[in-house]
C-alpha cells in the first residue's frame, strides 16, 4: 500500500524547499525511484486533479469508458439530456467483489454498465440496477449500493478527475490560472493536429523544462529566431500551476518556422506574447495569438513518460503545419535534453545544482512537487 511520504530523505528535500537563491533541484530519487513514482500515482495523479482529455472526443461513440488515473481504476459515463452530454465519473469496481467494470481503455455504448463477473448492472447515473439472485435477500438495500462517485470538472474543453475524491476544490487548484486562459477561450477551438511520444525521462524533468528558457540559445535555434529567450516574466498568483511568458521578435507574428501566421487570430489572445502554463500535475497550456497548444503526459516507469501534444485553432484555419512543424521540431530538441538529463540524474555522481537567475519558474514548480511531498495541496503556497 502507497502511503505516507514518499522514499526521499526529509534532508535532501529541505535543500529543494530552501528560497529561491538558496535551494538546489529536486533529489535523485524523485526522478529515478520506482517507490517515488509509486507514491506520485497514488498522490500525485489520483490525489490531484488529473487532465483526461477533451470533453468532445472522451463524450463521442461511447456511453462507458475504463481508464486508469495514476493507480486508481476510474470509470466515465455519458448521459444525455436537453442540455446536452453530461459525464460522470466513478471508481471503477463493482460494490459486490471489486472488478472493474470495464478494462483500462475499454469502451462500451450500453445503457446500463454491467459487471462481467456477476452481472450486477448499474445505470449511468452510478444508482444499481439489478443484483442478481439478491431481489428477495432481507436487508439488501438496492440504494445502498450505487457506484462511487469521483469529482470530475469541465474546464475550457478539458475534463479533470480526482480519482481519490479528495483532493481541494477545482476552483482553488486552478486558481488565476483561469483569468488567463479564459480570454483564448479554447472550449470554442478545433483540434486540427496531434502527435504522441514516449521519452526516456521522468515527468517532472519534462514539466521543468517546459518552465525554463535558459537552454534555448544552446538548443533551439529556430525558436530564438521568432523569440527572444530572455523575453518575459513569470507568474507569481494562486494556484497550483506555473507559468509566464514569452515575447514574440519584431518580424514574427506566432511560434513558426518563418514567424508568420497562416491562421485566424484568436479573438482576445495577446497578439505580441506566448504564455506558457503549467497545470500540476501534467497539463501543459501554451496560448498563442492564433492557436492553442497542450502537452498532457502520464508516467509509465520512473524514466519513460507518454506525452500527447495537440494543436487548437479558431474556425476558419485551415493548414496547422506551419505551427506543427516548428513545434515538432522544438519537442524533438527539448526530449533529447530531457533525456539526457534523465541519464544524468541517474549517474552515482549526480548531486543537485542550484537555480539560475531566470529559472524562478522551475523553483516554484519544485517548491510545489516538494509541498505535495510533505502532504500539502499543490495549491497552498509557501
Amino acid at each position: 500500500m502507497v502511503t505516507g511520504a514518499p522514499p526521499i530523505d526529509p534532508a535532501d528535500l529541505a535543500r529543494a524547499l530552501r528560497p529561491f537563491g538558496e535551494s538546489t533541484m529536486l533529489p535523485a530519487e524523485a526522478y529515478t525511484s520506482a517507490d517515488v513514482l509509486a507514491w506520485e500515482q497514488r498522490h500525485v495523479f489520483a490525489g490531484s486533479w488529473t487532465c483526461l482529455g477533451r470533453f468532445d472526443e472522451l463524450a463521442a461513440d461511447a456511453t462507458q469508458r475504463g481508464l486508469i488515473v495514476g493507480d486508481v481504476p476510474v470509470l466515465l459515463t455519458q448521459s444525455v439530456s436537453d442540455d446536452g452530454p453530461r459525464l460522470r465519473a466513478f471508481a471503477n469496481t463493482c460494490r459486490h467483489r471489486g472488478h472493474e467494470l470495464l478494462t483500462d481503455g475499454g469502451s462500451a455504448t450500453r445503457q446500463a454498465v454491467v459487471c462481467p463477473y456477476h452481472a450486477w448492472s448499474y445505470a449511468l447515473d452510478g444508482s444499481l440496477l439489478a443484483a442478481p439472485g439478491l431481489r428477495d435477500v432481507p436487508g439488501f438495500d438496492p440504494a445502498s449500493y450505487g457506484l462511487v462517485p469521483l469529482p470530475l470538472e469541465v474546464w475550457h474543453g478539458w475534463v479533470f478527475v480526482n480519482a481519490t475524491a479528495d483532493a481541494a476544490s477545482f476552483d482553488d487548484h486552478v486558481g488565476a490560472m483561469g483569468g488567463l486562459v479564459a480570454p483564448y477561450a479554447p472550449e470554442r477551438l478545433r483540434l486540427l493536429a496531434r502527435h504522441e511520444y514516449v521519452i526516456a525521462a521522468n515527468w517532472k524533468i519534462a514539466v521543468e523544462n517546459y518552465h525554463e528558457c535558459y537552454h534555448c540559445p544552446l538548443i533551439h535555434p529556430e525558436l530564438c529566431q521568432v523569440s527572444p529567450p530572455s523575453s518575459g516574466s513569470n507568474f507569481d498568483l494562486p494556484g497550483a500551476w506555473v507559468g509566464g511568458s514569452m515575447d514574440l521578435r519584431e518580424h514574427a507574428e506566432t511560434m513558426s518556422l518563418d514567424g508568420r501566421s497562416r491562421g485566424v487570430p484568436i479573438d482576445g489572445a495577446h497578439p505580441r506574447q506566448v504564455l506558457y502554463l503549467g497545470l500540476f500535475p501534467s497539463l501543459l497550456v501554451s496560448l498563442h495569438p492564433d492557436y492553442v497548444m497542450t502537452h498532457r503526459m502520464r508516467a509509465l516507469e520512473p524514466g519513460r513518460t507518454w506525452i500527447e501534444c495537440s494543436w487548437y485553432f479558431p474556425e476558419g484555419s485551415q493548414d496547422p503545419a506551419y505551427a506543427v512543424d516548428f513545434w515538432d521540431v522544438t519537442n524533438r530538441e527539448d526530449w533529447a535534453a530531457c533525456e539526457s538529463v534523465q541519464r544524468g540524474v541517474s549517474s552515482p555522481h549526480f548531486r543537485p545544482g542550484p537555480f539560475a537567475p531566470n529559472e524562478d519558474a522551475v523553483h516554484r514548480w519544485v517548491r510545489m512537487v516538494g509541498r505535495v511531498y510533505q502532504g500539502l495541496p499543490p495549491h497552498v503556497q509557501g
